[in-house]
């Protein structure tokens, strides 16, 4: 938790930080804006809903509740298909539940059939697209991470304010069966996303490897892994981000009817969101930038606790705004620090975890951040029920929000030691260095000096045989010249009957 965490996945490939890399980050990008912009952008349509049902705002309020509780709370089912089929098949399918959500809901004869379609169908398929995305991501940038990141956050405000205009559009001309036919089929914008994400592949082995690999049994891969929870960083950070989540989206919910209450028009009112989302499209890349910067990247969680403190001050200062001016500045500084959180969530959860272990970490935390999205928005909205003062509301978000950064700061000074980031060892330059191939590189000097023992070991057998040779060799030579010698003495008769002596003969 205090450093980062640089990976080759679990291909065994390091992150290329670039290449394709860039075309995941737009699909992911895009994954993004529908994700978190999608909900909001429904709610556009709730006044015909209530017209044409004959329901009230609460009823189709729960519409969006619905979403968002199954775009987070089906995070450990996401991880698990994830781990099993890959990111890939998982985000086209996910696409096509998306806008089958959609295409159905435009039939609806009642708010129920509305409830399971676009709530459940279309939540599903959100959620199966959102994680998918960043887990790819995550994978392919290491060294970029951060500004990957935050290049991809900033397709929410984007979306939000593209979304936003087109559904009223769409409403207008085609109404709202109309309008939720057409969004659809631009959800299905989503299987060409998950298409972009290609699984990375290791560069070819060697034969004596991959035999070798082959023969060996590999271990059974874990669906979810709940050793994560062993991690004292992942547990800090997910009890962090719970309770950050309580007061985290409570002001962008209440920030026009606040503005209503003091007496603005409600076109006026609603300007406020759009400054918010204007300065939140700007923050997060910026965030990005800065979280990347080799003196901040090791420090990162510490920056995320700023970007909390900077969040629930800004609610805690904004709850004291009497007028429309006190209102327009407290939605920039709040566009700023909320950009800044929404730029760094998920790059320090990759810095804690890790690229093998990020697939069922995030399921886990999405999964604790759906009950807090269940409780905040409904607890902050009893809370004006009861009071009547929109001033408590932003006080208690304020409060939860500098709370989780207290807890996230103070529990990685004491309990969490900073690890410094440890260079990659040549081999990992290109790719991970398996068991296999450790044995292989710990067998080969012992087979050289076996080699070279052996060779000494024949090389005084060859000496000692060719010293025999020679001996023998020697003693053969000697017996010859001995016999010429006798041969050469002894006097030779002539045929004509005189004897000669040798030296006259020779």
């Amino acid at each position: 938790m205090g450093g980062a965490v640089v990976d080759t996945g679990d291909s065994g490939v390091k992150a290329p930080d670039g290449g394709w890399g860039w075309a995941v980050l737009f699909g992911c990008f895009v994954i993004t804006g529908f994700s978190y912009a999608f909900p909001k952008a429904v709610s556009v349509f709730f006044k015909e809903l209530i017209r044409e049902f004959g329901v009230g705002y609460s009823d189709t309020a729960w519409i969006s509740s619905i979403l968002l509780a199954m775009l987070y709370g089906s995070g450990p089912l996401c991880s698990i298909l994830v781990n099993r089929f890959g990111c890939r098949p998982v985000m086209m399918v996910g696409g096509l539940f998306a806008s089958l959500g959609m295409i159905m809901a435009s039939f609806a004869t009642s708010i129920i059939h509305i409830y399971l379609c676009i709530g459940v169908i279309t939540g599903l398929g959100l959620s199966l697209n959102f994680q998918p995305s960043l887990i790819m991501l995550n994978r392919y940038f290491s060294e970029k991470r951060p500004l990957a990141n935050g290049l991809a956050a900033a397709g929410s405000p984007v979306a939000l304010c593209c979304l936003s205009p087109l559904g009223q559009v769409l409403q207008y001309k085609y109404g709202w069966r109309g309008g939720f036919l057409i969004l659809g089929g631009i959800l299905l914008n989503c299987c060409a996303c998950g298409a972009l994400m290609r699984p990375l592949k290791a560069p070819k082995k060697t034969s004596e490897v991959e035999e070798k690999k082959e023969t060996k049994p590999k271990p059974k891969a874990k669906l979810l892994d709940f050793t994560v929870f062993k991690d004292p960083g992942f547990v800090i950070y997910t009890v962090a981000a719970a309770i950050m989540v309580l007061g985290l989206f409570v002001p962008p919910v209440f920030v026009v009817s606040y503005a209503k209450e003091l007496g603005n028009e409600d076109t006026k009112s609603s300007l406020l969101l759009t400054i918010l989302g204007f300065i939140d499209i700007f923050a997060r890349p910026t965030c990005g930038i800065i979280a990347g910067l080799k003196w901040v990247r090791p420090r990162c969680v510490y920056l995320f606790s700023f970007a909390m403190i900077f969040n629930g001050t800004t609610d805690l200062v904004g709850s004291l705004a009497k007028d429309y001016p006190s209102l327009v500045v407290f939605c920039i500084f709040f566009g700023i620090s909320y950009g800044m959180v929404g730029a760094l969530q998920f790059e320090v959860l990759m810095a804690i975890v890790g690229t093998e272990k990020f697939s069922s970490a995030i399921g886990l935390v999405l999964l604790v951040e759906a009950i807090a999205v269940l409780v905040g928005p409904p607890g902050a909205g009893r809370l004006l029920d009861y009071t009547k003062n929109y001033m408590y509301v932003f006080l208690l978000a304020g409060c939860e929000v500098v709370l989780s950064a207290l807890v996230l700061c103070i529990c990685n000074l004491l309990f969490i030691k900073m690890k410094p980031q440890e260079p990659d060892p040549p081999a990992k330059m290109e790719m991970a260095i398996t068991e296999t191939e450790m044995e292989e590189l710990n067998k080969a000097p012992q087979d050289d000096q076996d080699n070279r023992g052996g060779a000494g070991e024949n090389g005084k057998k060859q000496a000692v045989e060719l010293e025999a040779t020679t001996e023998s060799d020697d003693k053969k030579v000697k017996e010859l010249d001995s016999i010429e010698l006798e041969n050469a003495s002894k006097k030779v008769t002539e045929p004509n009957g005189v004897t000669v002596e040798p030296e006259s003969s020779l």
